[in-house]
């Protein structure tokens, strides 16, 4: 491979992973959306380096990266506050970084949340599967986990950066996360109420499938339902009673009846949560 526009993925932390905004709408094929868990971050580190909002970056969990670019780029690390170094040199994130060829990039781990993201002018090249470049960590579908000296290929720059240094998200220890009763809401004692009075925390076994959480025990009706549609955001109750959010990479369907759908605009929220996170969910119309 050419290394005029490349980047190598010296090392890769935790786990690194190449996210865009996703391929929705194919739940009947039995493919969840994927994607950023944090969309609103990957846009904002797009938008810093000049590429569109859907370019393909990096997800890291717990940071953690070592890169060294081939060419000359401008790159941006977003989520939570994160420091990074460029030979040596500390910079900071949330801002355009310009990167002259050959120059090593450390990512740190940062102080609070889950996920960082990293853009790199041009995006992120790969092989489109149902018009998306995101790895799904439950069907396969998508570039394979990224490993240790990985070189990934880099498009080209499409005009020059639109914003400059922009706050780090808040990451917060308690999340009151609205919710919508339903589909199947009739299973439990007053649904509505044992949300609202319930607390949670988020345990170590959450992923980019769901966000497992451990806490108050939601009484439900015994049994299982007949394997139904899943949508990203449904809160399944198994027969612990321990709930869990669907994510980005959940199963199309299910057979644990869902107490209701945590807004989408939180989600990135629950993607950003590290376990021990305290949640409490608001019931609304």
């Amino acid at each position: 491979m050419s290394k005029s526009r490349t980047i190598t993925i010296l090392k890769t932390g935790p786990q690194a992973l190449i996210q865009d905004l996703g391929r929705p709408g194919h739940a009947h094929l039995g493919v969840p959306p994927s994607g950023a868990l944090d969309q609103h971050s990957l846009k904002l580190a797009n938008r810093l380096v000049g590429n569109e909002e859907s370019a393909a970056g990096l997800e890291l969990l717990l940071g953690g990266a070592e890169l060294v670019a081939h060419t000359a780029c401008t790159i941006a690390v977003t989520g939570p506050s994160t420091r990074i170094h460029v030979d040596g040199r500390l910079r900071d994130s949330h801002q355009p970084l310009d990167i002259a060829p050959d120059q090593h990039i450390t990512i740190g781990t940062p102080a609070t949340g889950l996920r960082t993201y990293v853009a790199i002018s041009g995006g992120i090249e790969a092989e489109e599967e149902l018009g998306s470049k995101s790895t799904d960590l439950l069907s396969g579908i998508g570039p394979e986990p990224l490993r240790d000296n990985d070189v990934l290929s880099l498009g080209t720059p499409a005009r020059p950066n639109h914003a400059d240094v922009v706050p780090p998200a808040r990451t917060l220890q308690t999340l009151v996360i609205p919710i919508r009763l339903g589909p199947r809401d009739d299973w439990f004692d007053d649904a509505g109420t044992q949300l609202a009075q319930g607390e949670w925390t988020v345990s170590d076994r959450s992923n980019r499938v769901g966000a497992r959480l451990r806490g108050t025990k939601l009484n439900r009706r015994d049994g299982e339902i007949l394997s139904e549609g899943m949508i990203t955001g449904a809160v399944q109750v198994p027969p612990d009673g321990q709930p869990v959010v669907f994510l980005n990479d959940h199963p199309t369907t299910g057979g644990y009846p869902v107490i209701g759908v945590v807004d989408h605009d939180h989600l990135h929220f629950l993607g950003q949560a590290r376990p021990g996170t305290t949640v409490r969910f608001r019931p609304v119309d």
